[in-house]
């Protein structure tokens, strides 16, 4: 009986186990999936930032080549 009582033991816990082991499989799989996510719209934020800089570089260098005589406007 003994020996009956130990190999249910160790049913039981392997069956605790696999379910706990694929859970944890199936988390660090979403981590993966969702760090991976992040990390790509991180960078294309990024990239977007760094084109709008050079829009503003772009008008910043295009105002300050107008004449001043524009800026003042007609009265």
């Amino acid at each position: 009986m003994s020996s009956n009582e130990d190999n249910n033991q160790a049913k039981s816990s392997t069956s605790v186990e696999d379910p706990r082991g694929e859970l944890t499989a199936q988390l660090e799989e979403l981590l993966n999936t969702l760090s991976n996510k992040f990390a790509g719209v991180s960078s294309e934020i990024f990239a977007k930032m760094d084109e709008m800089s050079r829009r503003l570089d772009n008008i910043e260098a295009q105002l300050s080549t107008q004449p001043q005589d524009n800026q003042g406007g007609s009265k």
